[in-house]
């Protein structure tokens, strides 16, 4: 059964290319500086205690970045989006500490600790300050409600990681991201653990090193903001976002708020999918993209070791235009 989950999760690695106290300290040396922030930067804190960050309304090029060569089908084309509205995202990923106060508010229970194998990546949940995983999209969900907001769309979630850029990264990786290279004790070349063999043996090897390297979540806020003061867009946790999985839907997408596809009438799909974004501490460099496009079954009771969210407060989404033709 583990093997099969991690199965999973390195055939996604792959085949996609794909305020803070407790917690471990960043790598010494990998902080860099900050990025220089688009004036002004509005932030205000939630009801669930989180800082929330200002994003304004505006139109930007979503899906494959010009200078970036890693891009897989599911990102072209490249295409105009408007974000009509703007919106408060959290400044960070939600944190094991405020969902704390939501399972203990709504009685909804933590989820399981996230295990790697046979390791706890946060043995009791102790480290507060680190971002929650291993919940499902139903979890996501059901906090962002009761935090009063909602989970991004996938259009809102690259808008505010690309910040006004239009590389596949807001800044220098090591700057910006925990990934595998340099979520552990001792830097790694992540892309070199994998070299031949069949697939079982890949994943077994490449979480032996991922294990034996200390790897995991690190605190939140640690690496260097975006231009628009967001923390983490990139790396350590992979952030559910509200909408549909579908191949194509940037095709057919509308130019204005796309909210995704519908589950019914557009993806046809045997079991429900949700996009995932932005990689996570246990990628590859080459899932740490602002438009790469990760997904996984989104029931209620797939969980995994390296997922976890943030919220979106403000208007609510306005109707779905969605193509005539």
């Amino acid at each position: 059964m583990q093997n099969s989950k991690l199965l999973f999760m390195l055939v996604i690695c792959l085949a996609l290319m794909i305020a803070l106290v407790s917690g471990q300290d960043p790598e010494p040396g990998t902080t860099g500086p900050q990025a220089t922030l688009t004036p002004p930067l509005k932030v205000r804190v939630g009801t669930d205690g989180l800082a929330y960050v200002w994003i304004p309304p505006g139109t930007f090029q979503m899906g494959c970045s010009p200078d970036d060569n890693e891009c897989q089908d599911d990102e072209k084309p490249a295409h105009q989006v408007t974000i009509t509205r703007g919106f408060w995202m959290g400044q960070t990923e939600v944190t094991v500490e405020a969902y704390k106060r939501f399972a203990a508010a709504t009685g909804r229970g933590m989820p399981p600790e996230p295990m790697l194998v046979d390791r706890s990546l946060n043995p009791g949940w102790i480290q507060g300050s680190q971002p929650i995983m291993g919940v499902t999209w139903d979890d996501a969900a059901a906090y962002s409600r009761w935090a009063g907001g909602r989970l991004p769309t996938e259009a809102e979630w690259e808008y505010a990681a690309r910040s006004g850029t239009s590389a596949a990264r807001y800044g220098v990786l090591v700057e910006i991201a925990w990934y595998a290279d340099n979520s552990g004790k001792s830097r790694l070349d992540s892309a070199s653990i994998v070299t031949g063999g069949n697939i079982t043996s890949q994943i077994e090897q490449y979480a032996r090193r991922m294990i034996a390297n200390e790897n995991g979540p690190r605190v939140v806020g640690r690496k260097a903001p975006n231009a628009w003061g967001l923390y983490d867009m990139l790396g350590n946790a992979c952030e559910w976002v509200a909408d549909w999985y579908l191949r194509d839907y940037f095709l057919k997408s509308p130019a204005e708020d796309p909210q995704g596809p519908d589950l019914n009438e557009e993806t046809k799909l045997p079991t429900s999918q949700h996009v995932l974004r932005g990689g996570s501490w246990y990628n590859l460099p080459r899932a740490l993209r602002a438009s790469n496009r990760g997904w996984l079954v989104s029931g209620p009771y797939r969980r995994e070791f390296y997922v976890g969210f943030r919220c979106v407060l403000g208007n609510p989404l306005p109707p779905q235009k969605r193509p005539t033709n």
